[in-house]
């Protein structure tokens, strides 16, 4: 864990994978070597999963490595994620 992170913000982004079927897991891993996401895609920062659900701007700068885009995941994984971020 980073000198950085708290417990509760690892223990939200390990429950937010949780959410993820094998398949889904496979397709974000996918990712981390392709292309960038486009500006306006929603995205969860895994190294800040509290900030919740985020849009790309235009000059955001990310690693694939380190997010959950939307585009991957079925409407219902999203929803439960979404759900899970709210409380």
């Amino acid at each position: 864990m980073k000198a950085t992170e708290t417990r509760s913000d690892y223990v939200t982004r390990d429950a937010i994978l949780e959410l993820l079927s094998d398949d889904e897991v496979s397709r974000v891993s996918a990712l981390e070597g392709g292309p960038r996401l486009e500006e306006g895609e929603e995205y969860i920062d895994l190294e800040r999963p509290q900030e919740g659900v985020r849009l790309v701007q235009a000059t955001t700068t990310l690693k694939m490595s380190e997010v959950l885009p939307r585009r991957v995941l079925p409407d219902a994984t999203w929803s439960k994620i979404c759900a899970r971020l709210a409380h």
